[in-house]
């Protein structure tokens, strides 16, 4: 499957070109093959490199490095989420194993940040989980009960008091957890990308088109080249089913956002000025919203089945209308010609909304389908596979392992047809929260 790079998404326009990018274009041989360089990737083959610096390591993506899912998500690196069920005993035990992982997932992040000294416009100003709906104030006292069970300091907020934090009159109620993160995701995987190990070669814009076992290598066969490996980590996420790895546990949705222009002074003003904020939707299809460092509106308020290749102009300028609306919604005193840039990206996800993380074959591993929280557990799960390759064993690893693991999924066209009515069901009820 063909992945294309283009110039759409703001977070990547905001940096420098790279310079100096290789193609895969020669027949190699490594000790370790990593396949996919975003947040996973990235993590994973770093570690290797520390691990065996003098080992051949071999890092390759099918477009450029952390220009995927990484760079075109919205930037949250999430402490809890909200719609994951949680009804009964077991589930609240699920939920905290989940919880637990999150929080590895801000440290690694955190202590990546710390040592290389990243500016990634890191901001620890937490989130809020929000609604236009007064009759929502159920579910959140609810997820307010669970996060006291769970010791998350949070607290509910309403209208007039969400008017004066977010700069809209729009909603009417939110939960506010002060756990989370805002930061920027093209300049997090940029240094990413700048800080690898010497001994880690990247090699971008060289699709992998089929892999297979031989004897005690695995060979793979590149558009331009290829390459044999005594070890791989398949880091691929949303594209794992199109390699055939862990293809019935794991399926691509496709997600649109659109970024506006930075507000005019006057603009900015006339939302009351507030700081920099984030808002994810109390229900499952309604808009995530952010006001950036640089005071431009984020939104995403689109989630579909599509071919998970690069989606075309005109289907984009399509949602791109959606998120007009959206942001009209929310702040009727902006102009009608405010967003600047809209893009697509791809989320993976499981029935179950657990995480991939194993050992599939002798001397293959896989690690991915992250259900919209990449930033933080991508990392901790890229570095944590490369240390389970290596066959040893950590506390991170455990905490990991006794997750609930990924569920079983239908074959097509049953799956399609079951994500697609269940997304159309999800908007529905989350219509009024485009």
């Amino acid at each position: 499957m063909e992945v294309v790079n283009d110039n759409s998404c703001s977070w990547v326009n905001d940096l420098n070109p790279r310079t100096n990018i290789h193609t895969l274009s020669s027949d190699l041989s490594c000790e370790w093959l990593v396949v996919g360089a975003g947040y996973t990737g990235l993590s994973a083959a770093r570690k290797l490199g520390q691990l065996y610096p003098n080992q051949k390591i071999l890092l390759v993506d099918a477009q450029l490095a952390g220009e995927g899912a990484s760079s075109r998500n919205s930037g949250y690196l999430v402490d809890t989420t909200l719609n994951d069920g949680f009804t009964s005993n077991k589930e609240l035990e699920n939920y905290k194993k989940k919880s637990d992982i999150y929080k590895l997932g801000i440290d690694v992040v955190k202590k990546f940040i710390k040592e290389h000294q990243v500016d990634c416009d890191w901001n620890e100003c937490g989130k809020y989980f929000a609604s236009s709906k007064s009759e929502d104030k159920d579910i959140l006292e609810n997820f307010s009960g669970t996060l006291s069970k769970l010791g998350f300091e949070h607290n509910l907020l309403f209208n007039k008091d969400l008017s004066k934090e977010l700069g809209t009159k729009f909603y009417n109620i939110a939960l506010y957890t002060k756990g989370g993160i805002l930061l920027h995701p093209g300049k997090l995987v940029r240094a990413m990308i700048d800080t690898l190990p010497e001994n880690v070669n990247l090699y971008e814009n060289s699709l992998l088109l089929n892999w297979k076992m031989s004897n005690d290598t695995i060979d793979c066969n590149f558009k331009t080249g290829s390459v044999k490996a005594k070890k791989i980590i398949f880091a691929t996420n949303g594209f794992l089913k199109a390699l055939g790895i862990k293809a019935n546990y794991n399926f691509p949705i496709t997600l649109t956002a659109s970024m506006t222009r930075p507000l005019t002074e006057k603009e900015f003003i006339s939302i009351g000025e507030p700081k920099e904020w984030g808002v994810l939707p109390v229900r499952p299809m309604g808009a995530t919203i952010r006001m950036t460092k640089d005071r431009r509106i984020l939104i995403r308020n689109t989630a579909e089945v599509h071919n998970p290749s690069l989606m075309s102009k005109f289907n984009l300028e399509k949602r791109s209308i959606k998120q007009k609306i959206g942001i009209k919604k929310r702040f009727p005193q902006l102009p009608d010609d405010i967003i600047q840039s809209t893009w697509s990206g791809i989320v993976s996800r499981t029935r179950n909304s657990s995480q991939i993380f194993e050992k599939i074959h002798e001397n293959i591993f896989v690690a991915g389908c992250y259900n919209g929280s990449g930033i933080g557990v991508g990392t901790l799960f890229g570095e944590q596979i490369a240390i389970k390759a290596s066959n040893e064993h950590t506390k991170e690893i455990e905490t990991i392992e006794v997750r609930s693991k990924p569920t079983w999924l239908p074959p097509q066209p049953f799956l399609d047809f079951g994500v697609k009515a269940r997304l159309m069901y999800e908007r529905f009820r989350a219509r009024s929260e485009i």
